[in-house]
């Protein structure tokens, strides 16, 4: 195990993806974040079928600062459930993985 996670979650629009980035990566709770260009979700909520259009934010950071970063997405996020995935990273390149560590406190 490396100790890196890829965390996956989206935002309603380029605005908030990039606000959500900037303070994670300010907060040093991630190395990383990549936004992807708008998509589209169709999901279940409160019983009824929502089309809508969101942004996805691919953010390398660590085990480490996970529950920190958990904590901070919760309270900045827009939505009242976020969708938070932790992906564990079993291989990487080492260097990369070195200056992940180095820049996630």
């Amino acid at each position: 195990m490396t100790g890196a996670l890829v965390v996956m979650t989206t935002a309603p629009d380029e605005q908030v993806a990039e606000r959500l980035a900037e303070t994670l990566i300010q907060e040093s709770l991630a190395g990383c974040i990549q936004i992807l260009p708008q998509g589209r979700s169709i999901y279940r909520w409160e019983g009824a079928i929502h089309k809508d259009a969101e942004w996805v934010l691919l953010i390398k950071t660590t085990r480490g600062v996970y529950a920190r970063l958990e904590s901070r997405l919760k309270t900045l996020h827009p939505y009242d459930t976020p969708e938070l995935l932790a992906l564990e990273v079993t291989e990487g390149h080492p260097a990369y993985l070195a200056w992940l560590n180095t820049t996630v406190s």
